[in-house]
């Protein structure tokens, strides 16, 4: 090989070491949000997030003022994320059938129907949407689990119509002809276990944000700094090199 060539290679290497490094393999983060507001006369009220890194999510959420006690035992409350809807939470017009209540099928052209049940353990696909022994239970609590979120959800989430419901109603607020019903979904419970308590859209709070490095407090240079220090180092070698070359053909001269 050539010298000349050898004393170009640390130059293009170095220019290379300068250029911004890429991510384009870095899974995409995306954050959504909901404020979960009483529906239906309840006092059920909280916070949904969900954070998806690729096809990995996140869900948290939180509750509190919901009903406590079903049957003596700590009330499940059955949670989903709706989609396939208007992306809003049902308004009490909805009551289709004049029970004083709005259940989820008449909810279903505002939230559309369960695309993930947001159950404790084991599946999450809308074949869970009545496992009353995989929801969280009580008058309040705080529920937390990461699954692989299928791709349905996730493009409902990205595109704004995704909708968490969280189930569940005291039956001694409904009326006597809603009290007399059972669930649609489940019909050896009564319609009180399906009916939502609070509801909320998950609005993205963060769009397509590429997972970086971990914070190191050096403030990382912008992309046309990057450039230019690349281009200074080429410049800098090249001349590191020609002067090599001009110093090798002196000394040869001078033997």
């Amino acid at each position: 090989m050539k010298k000349s060539a050898l004393l170009a290679a640390p130059a293009l290497a170095l220019a290379a070491a300068a250029l911004p490094a890429t991510s384009a393999t870095a899974a995409e983060h995306w954050s959504f949000h909901a404020e979960l507001a009483p529906v239906n006369n309840s006092t059920a009220a909280g916070h949904a997030a969900v954070d998806v890194t690729g096809q990995e999510a996140t869900v948290t959420v939180e509750v509190a003022g919901a009903p406590a006690l079903f049957q003596g035992a700590p009330y499940p409350h059955a949670q989903h994320i709706h989609i396939g809807g208007q992306g809003v939470c049902a308004p009490p017009s909805a009551d289709a059938d004049g029970d004083g209540a709005v259940s989820s099928m008449e909810g279903q052209p505002w939230t559309g129907g369960i695309g993930t049940s947001l159950t404790t353990s084991g599946d999450t696909s809308p074949a869970s949407a009545v496992a009353i022994d995989r929801f969280p239970a009580g008058d309040a609590y705080t529920y937390q689990r990461t699954f692989t979120v299928d791709a349905a959800t996730l493009a409902a989430l990205q595109n704004g119509t995704a909708v968490v419901n969280v189930h569940g109603a005291d039956p001694a607020t409904l009326s006597a002809e809603a009290q007399a019903k059972v669930n649609p979904m489940a019909p050896a419970l009564p319609l009180a276990s399906d009916i939502p308590v609070a509801c909320g859209v998950l609005a993205p709070a963060q769009m397509a944000v590429p997972e970086g490095p971990a914070d190191t407090g050096v403030e990382a240079a912008s992309s046309s700094d990057a450039r230019g220090l690349a281009g200074a180092a080429v410049l800098g070698m090249l001349a590191l090199g020609a002067a090599a070359v001009g110093l090798r053909r002196r000394t040869a001269g001078g033997r």
